[in-house]
């Protein structure tokens, strides 16, 4: 029918994920085969990258986890750099989501010595694994960018979990400078731009809305 010719060819998820355009995010390339168009929305497993300097990275991701949820996926969600207290991690937590924070205390790894930046990166780094022992629906990686950028995680480990997913599994990427490998493979690429922001007049982070 003519409204099921329309979504297969308008619908991101309908298009084969092994086509490389598609993968880069191009426009131009359409479904090779309905039939298979059909499979794939079931079986995808895209890249996500949040990435910019404005506020919402998280807070999307985190509502995409919640929409898993939703729907009876397994989330799983690794905080880099995060000390695990912002406010909706509870209520994931709560819904069935397994929340790793990569963080003993809230810090800056500019003000860590040697050995601490070599502990946080080992904890990470064991972290990362044991996501990786337990596939999941949706898998978050909040911060990773930043975490990769400062040297606080391994790039090799870093690209088997997201590049070698395993079938089935979503990831997302989140941080403000995305690694060009990231977005090359991204299957959704989405800059976050600030146009107004409240601490550009001296407001402070607020509970409940930045954590």
């Amino acid at each position: 029918t003519l409204s099921l010719t329309l979504f297969l060819l308008y619908s991101p998820l309908k298009r084969p994920y092994n086509t490389l355009d598609n993968r880069a995010g191009s426009a131009s390339s359409l479904p090779l085969d309905p039939e298979e168009c059909i499979f794939m929305a079931d079986t995808a497993n895209c890249l996500h990258v949040y990435f910019g300097e404005a506020k919402g990275k998280t807070t999307a991701s985190m509502g995409l986890a919640l929409r898993a949820l939703g729907h009876g996926l397994r989330v799983t969600v690794v905080q880099f750099l995060k000390d695990g207290c912002s406010g909706e991690l509870t209520p994931l937590r709560e819904l069935g989501a397994a929340v790793y924070s990569g963080m003993e205390s809230a810090g800056f790894v500019f003000q860590m010595s040697g050995e601490e930046k070599a502990s946080l990166r080992e904890q990470q780094g064991l972290l990362l694994k044991k996501t990786m022992e337990e596939p999941c629906g949706l898998l978050i990686l909040d911060e990773a960018c930043a975490a990769l950028q400062l040297g606080m995680v391994e790039d090799s480990l870093l690209r088997q979990a997201v590049l070698l997913r395993p079938e089935g599994m979503e990831v997302v990427i989140t941080g403000r400078e995305p690694a060009p490998w990231m977005l090359e493979a991204a299957d959704y690429s989405t800059e976050m731009r600030c146009r107004r922001h409240p601490y550009s007049r001296g407001t402070a982070a607020r509970k409940g809305v930045e954590f």
